[in-house]
């Protein structure tokens, strides 16, 4: 049989593919009119099991493939069912608070608490989230949160994730416990160099500080000496004027460029840290909730049911609705064996009511669910 003899049977296959998909989504619009009348839930897993059971043992050598197909339908289904149905979901009333309170553009101004002080990379970050803010320092990632959540600052500003070192949990963590929701976001690129006092040698330096997360990306070049103790302290802003102010010759920091010139530091090695493809990512948050315009990533923490196809069966939906995943972590709970949260981002607008549906079948289906916000990175 020829190639195009072929296709044009597949065609005629597929239009009647069409006809009976459907004809199926239709009947799923005739199950969820039954169930909201009836008080039932969307999910049917024994149901749904029973017809896998049946097809794949039916399909023969190809029961792979027909278990992933049916799974695909049963998502489109229950999304379906979820568009149809008025059962009422805390991420639907999330969203709706969120896109009313931030129905403008993203302010330029405003109270925000940043860790750290002049010169930290979190600064450089508030300066490009809000160009015009208000900047309150203070010494933890706790106080940052405690402001915010207080009413103290409109907004503070967060280290979320950097290109080498990964996720910063605390931060993630934070976001659970004191309900903050994320409002923006900007990627900085962080370059790292060996600051010391005018005149000094990095050949006799005894003592390096910076920043557990600096040391961390300066891992190699700090590995290559001898005789150097490397102390972290709060940030690297700190660990540089802490330098200036020791005068001490024999004592270095791992910061930024700008804070050489803003503490009168001289650069003694430039080339320090293990990639030059270093990027932090920080986060604006606020304690109120709002999707400013332009918003297109949605960021969430969840958990799910500690059994075979659960992860599969909540990351199937954005799939199903071809939405782009750019961030899946897992973290386990503290004090419980092989259970885990995970953190997911999502480049989906929230303003389609399809990626509502989603969230909310999302929620239904999680153990534990959070929504942390909607926003544009700049």
């Amino acid at each position: 049989m020829e190639l195009s003899e072929i296709r044009e049977k597949i065609d005629a296959v597929d239009e009647e593919l069409l006809k009976l998909f459907l004809t199926r989504m239709a009947l799923s619009e005739d199950v969820a009119a039954a169930k909201n009348e009836q008080g039932l839930p969307i999910c049917n897993r024994q149901r749904e099991r029973e017809i896998l059971a049946k097809v794949t043992a039916e399909a023969g050598d190809k029961e792979r493939y027909a278990y992933h197909l049916f799974t695909t339908l049963f998502h489109l289904s229950r999304a379906r069912q979820a568009e149809l149905m008025n059962a009422p979901t805390h991420v639907a009333a999330q969203v709706q608070a969120s896109l009313a309170a931030g129905s403008g553009v993203f302010p330029q101004t405003g109270l925000v608490a940043c860790q750290g002080m002049e010169g930290a990379n979190s600064q450089a970050a508030c300066d490009r989230l809000l160009p015009r803010g208000n900047i309150v320092y203070v010494k933890s990632f706790e106080a940052v949160a405690s402001a915010v959540q207080s009413g103290l600052c409109q907004f503070g500003v967060l280290p979320i994730e950097n290109s080498s070192n990964g996720s910063v949990r605390v931060v993630y963590d934070l976001l659970q416990r004191q309900h903050l929701s994320i409002v923006r976001s900007t990627r900085l690129c962080i370059r790292h160099e060996l600051l010391g006092l005018p005149g000094a040698k990095a050949e006799e330096l005894t003592e390096i500080y910076s920043h557990p997360q600096a040391i961390g990306q300066c891992a190699r070049f700090l590995d290559s000496l001898s005789g150097v103790r490397v102390i972290p302290c709060d940030n690297t802003a700190t660990a540089s004027k802490m330098v200036a102010e020791r005068k001490d010759p024999h004592v270095a920091a791992l910061s930024s460029h700008a804070c050489a010139e803003l503490y009168g530091l001289s650069v003694l090695n430039e080339n320090v840290q293990d990639s030059d493809n270093n990027y932090t990512r920080f986060i604006c948050v606020s304690k109120d909730p709002a999707i400013y315009a332009g918003a297109s990533r949605i960021s969430l923490i969840f958990a799910c049911d500690n059994k075979p196809g659960a992860l599969y069966d909540i990351l199937s939906k954005p799939a199903a609705l071809g939405i782009n995943m750019t961030k899946l972590e897992s973290c386990p709970v503290t004090g419980r064996n092989f259970e885990f949260i995970f953190f997911i981002e999502l480049e989906a607008d929230l303003r389609d009511p399809a990626v509502l549906t989603m969230l909310e079948e999302m929620e239904r289906e999680c153990q534990s669910f959070h929504f942390l916000g909607s926003y544009s990175e700049v």
